[in-house]
């Protein structure tokens, strides 16, 4: 005899069994997760879309704005800093880590073999520590008598030293390199296991034909990698963009708005200052960049491939 659910025998009790009812069921296992899904993602999505377009301060009954909050965006220079300040983050978090992955990558994967998974803990290391920790600790570092105005001292380097958070003119771009450490080791993590799949015939070959290891890594293993690349270019375009807590923890915005993000106005504007609309404007201005940013990415990734 054939299986009932193939053939359409009865089971006992006269009951047909086929595949087929458990298979259309199979999506009554989803919903759960597409609840939770619409009621964290895409309602609050939709709500803040909806909020973007009224003059609310979240007491009081809305008004209808229009168009104004996004006005406010870009005329405001204070929020149009912020996005400016976005931008030279993703230098920061997405670019100098890159490049550092894979510079990481061609020394490990090229010519460094004992303690490779030592130095692929302590490089990826900053991933797994909470990003307050990691804010409290870089603003110790980087204070006045922190680690980083000590090494200069003991260098002979006095006159570099400053309160670097507190300086205006160096303020982003210290907690630029905050970023840099941070997402360095992940961009590595996901360079060494695309290096892992190129093929070692390649790479013998090219060593027969004299090539040297940087000639080999530029040649055959920079082109394997190029889904990692994409892939880490979308993640730390996205943390830098939409980077909240480590400001908020290292210099809360300033000085003088030195370090303003719109993740941190949107936070202020919609909780401090009450200004729904604002904040509502200011975050589907970022969604907009994290979209064009990421599409961005994957279209050029997509064209090289």
């Amino acid at each position: 005899m054939g299986d009932p659910a193939v053939t359409g025998a009865r089971a006992p009790g006269g009951a047909r069994r086929t595949g087929r009812g458990g298979r259309g069921r199979g999506w009554l296992f989803l919903l759960p997760a597409v609840a939770v899904y619409l009621a964290f993602t895409v309602y609050p999505a939709v709500s803040t879309l909806q909020f973007s377009f009224l003059e609310w301060d979240g007491v009081a009954p809305p008004a209808w704005a229009g168009l104004d909050n996004f006005a406010r965006v870009a005329a405001e220079p204070m929020l149009g800093r912020a996005v400016l300040n976005a931008l030279v983050l993703i230098v920061f978090f997405t670019v100098l880590p890159i490049l550092l992955g894979l510079l990481m990558t061609a020394l490990l994967a090229g010519g460094v073999r004992r303690g490779t998974a030592f130095y692929r803990v302590v490089f990826f290391l900053p991933q797994v520590l909470p990003l307050v920790v990691v804010g409290t600790t870089w603003r110790w570092m980087y204070s006045d008598d922190g680690m980083v105005n000590q090494a200069f001292a003991l260098a002979g380097l006095d006159h570099l030293t400053r309160a670097w958070l507190g300086d205006e003119r160096f303020a982003l771009a210290a907690l630029g390199v905050v970023g840099t450490w941070i997402m360095s080791g992940l961009c590595m993590m996901l360079f060494m296991s695309g290096a892992q799949r190129v093929d070692p015939a390649l790479h013998e070959a090219a060593a027969i034909d004299g090539a040297g290891p940087a000639r080999r890594f530029l040649s055959i293993t920079l082109p394997g990698l190029r889904r990692e690349v994409s892939i880490a270019g979308v993640i730390t375009t996205i943390a830098a963009l939409a980077s909240f807590d480590l400001v908020f923890v290292t210099t809360n915005g300033g000085p003088a708005g030195a370090t303003n993000v719109p993740g941190l106005l949107v936070y202020r504007l919609a909780f401090n200052e009450g200004d729904i609309g604002a904040a509502g404007a200011l975050a589907v201005v970022l969604t907009v960049l994290v979209v064009v940013f990421v599409g961005g990415i994957r279209l050029l990734a997509k064209e090289d491939a």
